[in-house]
């Protein structure tokens, strides 16, 4: 059995057990959510279109959470003059899960999800440990100052001259060296 419903301007086809993003219907996660707006019910070969609506027909849903819809980016701009603006926006959207379908006396069910089961503590200690091991440091120790290489690097800078500061070449300073090295 299948329905198609109408929640915030759009319309939605739902069966029993599929999940569905809505705009934010304004209920906590775990609530149970009722559609009533129900446009057209399914059921094999039969078909039950609403005038607007079936009466007597209703989906009901629970809430699984919040979400965010995609950026979308608004432009506005107008040719030969300095207007430009840019603004975003995101749609606050709620994921629901239908559970059950009801219409002309008939009901259609989704099978409740089985809850996973939690891994023994044994487990997730080898997994820790496992991934740890495989885990390649995050940067090399620094160097002890007793070592060579140490050493070695201080040694070095001490011994490099300093260079001397550059001095900008006027056309009058290069026209005199020029005539010095004739």
């Amino acid at each position: 059995m299948y329905a198609v419903v109408s929640s915030g301007g759009k319309q939605y086809r739902v069966e029993a057990g599929s999940e569905l993003i809505i705009e934010r219907p304004g209920v906590d996660d775990g609530a149970t959510i009722t559609f009533d707006r129900v446009l057209l019910v399914g059921d094999g070969e039969a078909v039950t279109v609403g005038m607007p609506t079936v009466s007597g027909a209703t989906v009901s849903g629970t809430v699984l959470g919040e979400a965010l819809g995609p950026k979308l980016i608004i432009f506005k701009f107008k040719q030969k003059a300095t207007y430009r603006r840019k603004n975003g926006h995101r749609q606050h959207l709620t994921r629901v899960r239908i559970d059950e379908i009801n219409a002309d006396g008939k009901s259609t069910r989704a099978d409740k999800p089985e809850k996973a089961e939690k891994p023994a503590k044994a487990d997730t200690a080898t997994e820790a440990k496992t991934e740890t091991a495989t885990r390649k440091p995050a940067r090399k120790p620094a160097a002890k100052a007793g070592t060579a290489k140490a050493a070695k690097t201080d040694s070095t800078d001490e011994a490099k001259p300093k260079a001397a500061p550059r001095k900008r070449a006027t056309p009058a300073k290069a026209a005199k060296a020029a005539k010095a090295k004739e």
